[in-house]
């Protein structure tokens, strides 16, 4: 193909001088005519002085403050005349690229420049040339998508890749920098190459935009097409009788579902309900189904979260406040405050991260200890919503899984509805006694509870009633129990445990002092000013009105304490004195008879009694063991006790039956018969940690030595003789402080465990860690007189 001449009207040699016309924002390339506009007098200027020469100048970009291009294009000025507006204008022909110079010295007016003309490539490579070719198929295209053929038709008689890219310069998408870059680069196959760069670059642009612009025209004739087909069924439903409030009804579903901030496969599964309301009569047993899931779902908080306020030293101010004691209940709770603050300032709560971290704090103690009340004390802590989940005698599965929505009164579970009633994804959740959910043929709850605890799966839980995925991985779950022994296995293994064994006597006088009593005035319409209550008053109904691991009891009796003032203010017999005073001696007079009494010294004072300590659903508690001897074999056990106790008084009698010479025993008196009995047979009674207490009890009948006073005992026995640690110690010593004993006596291994044991409980109680059950004997029992170190066997 024959290549283009350029006519740059200058020798082939250089340099030579010419005027400089600056170009303040654009820039002409060789071949181009364009029209100039002289605005400035230094533009003005150029153009008189090369009409005084040869009517050529020099055309410079401007890239910058004082700042040109390297290269420019020598021009030639075809006319010179006014605008329509008067003002004076050029039409020039680019000629050229020169590389410009310094000034030149001349002696004509106007800048002059020293200008070097730079040659064309007469013949240019075969890539330029396939460049070319691709270059004029995209613009093509591209005149094609603008409806614009001119601009491929103005490409047809030009071969000449370098020409072909200096055309590009009329493209109004070509920013200045980019039309400088075209001038400055002289390669005429680097110049294609960079033209055919840009000419991709806005086809790309130009289908992207194409295909948006179809996509958002399908969608608005489908959303015509819609609304026609709805208006036409509308109309046919009216002809029918089925139209009334429905086609309303459909209509608010969708505004709520627009707005609604829920995950996509939510938002799908609610429009396929939604179109099915929209094509059911309202007679279909369906119709009102689809109706309450739909509310079921849009009631949902989706998207909407509390903020939380990971304060830690605020979050143990709350605590502090609201709770009294508890220490180690507290540090607990605030490290796992502290523990999610540091998640939260380092980032490291993706979801990647959240999954598997969390921990399922389990608050585990006996009644009125307050667990539920440090569930809230968290929420408040955290700045989240509280709602509390009770599970006690909950045997139906679907209680927490909900309901399939084929049977009639089918509702979501209670998990679902504890979000609805929060108002949040991310409340804080206390499930209530864990340990008293039951299982039947309706199916096993705490097997649905795995998949709520457990932070590896909770984030896709799935409803029965939803069928939907729910994101529980937000959600801070508490749980609460008044024994572990009842929480199946695998769902005690996704929880911590965190105990709370029950309150002194001085921290149950400070909580009756400072959160129970101002509660209970209000409740019995009484203030401040009305009543005192003194701390002995407050003891005294601690120690003879109430015997129990936490404070419901006692919160019980002062609002029977406050009702007695109550009446006499509501009846104007208080006198003249305000505030009336109770003190200890008043408390009596209003509660009526003690209730528990110091029974312990004298139910051991004969021998055959031992006191022993165990731990209930309701906390700690001191048991007697009674131990008896008759005529005949064997042994008889009452007292409704379990299958380990059982064994535990067997192993016992084994045990004096094989050493009676060594404890002091007449071996014939061992193959009596005996009776051993533990009171409030009632009340079921299982545990090994009766075994040292009925050895104890077994030899202290035999012997005929009592027990002596204030002391309890509790251990496991082996047949040799051996005492094994046992659980609930601090419990178990609690309950033998409130019992009034003064000694206790613990397996060895069980030593570490009285550090858990509040310092002002160690203080006034002796302990006796031993390792064999003969140390026990010898530190529980009385000495023996000596003739009747080994008693007939009467």
């Amino acid at each position: 193909m024959p290549t283009t001449e350029y006519d740059t009207g200058a020798p082939e040699t250089g340099p030579f001088a010419l005027p400089l016309l600056p170009l303040q924002s654009g820039v002409v390339l060789p071949q181009m005519v364009v029209t100039l506009a002289l605005e400035s007098p230094e533009a003005r200027d150029a153009a008189d002085a090369a009409l005084d020469a040869d009517g050529r100048l020099v055309l410079v970009p401007r890239t910058g403050e004082g700042s040109f291009a390297a290269i420019g294009t020598i021009a030639r000025i075809e006319s010179d005349g006014e605008l329509p507006n008067g003002q004076r204008a050029v039409v020039l022909r680019g000629l050229a690229r020169a590389r410009v110079g310094g000034p030149a010295v001349t002696e004509h007016a106007g800048v002059w420049v020293e200008v070097d003309p730079v040659a064309e490539v007469a013949d240019v490579s075969g890539r330029a040339r396939e460049l070319a070719r691709e270059y004029k198929a995209i613009v093509r295209g591209i005149a094609q998508r603008l409806g614009s053929p001119r601009i491929a038709d103005a490409l047809q008689g030009v071969d000449d890749p370098g020409a072909l890219a200096d055309m590009s310069g009329w493209s109004p998408d070509l920013s200045l920098a980019r039309k400088i870059e075209l001038l400055e680069t002289i390669d005429p196959e680097a110049r294609i190459d960079l033209a055919l760069t840009w000419a991709r670059e806005t086809l790309a642009e130009l289908e992207v935009g194409e295909q948006i612009r179809s996509r958002v025209t399908d969608g608005m004739e489908k959303t015509q097409r819609d609304f026609m087909l709805r208006q036409q069924l509308d109309a046919i439903r009216k002809e029918l009788g089925e139209g009334g409030d429905d086609a309303d009804v459909v209509a608010e579903y969708r505004e709520k579902l627009a707005v609604l901030n829920a995950p996509d496969d939510v938002r799908e599964a609610a429009t396929r309900e939604i179109d099915r309301l929209e094509r059911m009569s309202e007679q279909s047993p369906e119709h009102s189904w689809i109706r309450t899931w739909l509310d079921t779902v849009l009631e949902l908080p989706w998207g909407t979260r509390s903020e939380d306020r990971l304060e830690v030293g605020a979050a143990r101010e709350i605590l502090d406040a609201d709770h009294t004691g508890l220490g180690d209940v507290k540090d607990r709770i605030v490290e796992f405050l502290a523990v999610r603050k540091l998640r939260a300032d380092r980032g490291l709560v993706d979801e990647s991260a959240k999954r598997g971290a969390g921990a399922i704090l389990a608050l585990v103690g006996p009644p009125g200890v307050g667990k539920t009340s440090l569930g809230e004390s968290v929420a408040r802590a955290l700045g989240r919503e509280f709602v509390r989940v009770a599970l006690g005698g909950v045997h139906d599965e679907a209680e927490l899984r909900g309901h399939r929505r084929t049977y009639v009164g089918a509702r979501p579970g209670r998990v679902v509805r504890a979000l609805t009633e929060a108002g949040t994804m991310n409340p804080v959740v206390l499930l209530d006694e864990v340990d008293k959910l039951g299982s039947d043929w309706r199916g096993d709850p705490s097997s649905a509870l795995l998949e709520v605890l457990d932070p590896a799966q909770n984030h896709t839980f799935r409803d029965h009633y939803l069928e939907v995925d729910l994101d529980l991985s937000d959600v801070l779950f508490l749980a609460t129990a008044n024994v572990m022994d009842t929480i199946p296995g695998p769902l005690l293994d996704r929880l911590e445990i965190i105990r709370l064994d029950g309150y002194t006597e001085d921290e149950k006088v400070t909580i009756g002092r400072d959160h129970l009593l101002a509660r209970q005035l209000e409740r019995n319409g009484l203030v401040p000013d009305d009543v005192v209550v003194t701390d002995a008053a407050l003891r005294r109904v601690v120690v003879d009105y109430t015997r129990e691991a936490g404070v419901r009891g006692l919160e019980r009796e002062l609002g029977k304490l406050l009702r007695k003032i109550a009446a006499r203010i509501a009846t104007g017999t208080t006198g003249d004195s305000s505030p009336i005073t109770i003190d200890a001696d008043d408390v009596v007079d209003a509660l009526g008879r003690p209730k528990f009494f110091a029974e312990v010294a004298d139910r051991t004072g004969v021998p055959g009694v031992v006191t022993g300590l165990a731990v209930t659903g309701s906390g700690g508690d001191v048991l007697f063991v009674e131990a008896n001897t008759m005529d005949g074999e064997g042994l008889t056990l009452t007292g409704q006790l379990g299958d380990v106790m059982k064994e535990s008084a067997q192993i016992a009698l084994s045990y004096v039956q094989a050493h009676a010479e060594e404890l002091g025993v007449d071996p014939a008196a061992t193959r009596r018969r005996f009776h051993v009995h533990v009171p409030a047979g009632a009340i079921p009674k299982d545990g090994p940690s009766a075994g040292i207490t009925m050895t104890t009890a077994l030899v202290s009948v035999l012997t005929g030595r009592p027990v002596k006073a204030g002391f309890g005992m509790t251990g496991e026995v082996t047949l040799q003789g051996r005492v094994l640690p046992i659980g609930g110690v601090k419990q178990k010593v609690l309950a033998a402080q409130r019992a009034g004993l003064h000694t206790v006596v613990l397996p060895q291994r069980n030593g570490p465990d009285l550090d858990d044991v509040p310092e002002a409980v160690r203080e006034v109680m002796t302990f006796h860690l031993v390792d064999d059950v003969r140390d026990v004997l010898e530190l529980a029992l009385e000495p023996a007189a000596a003739e009747d170190a080994v008693p007939a066997a009467a």
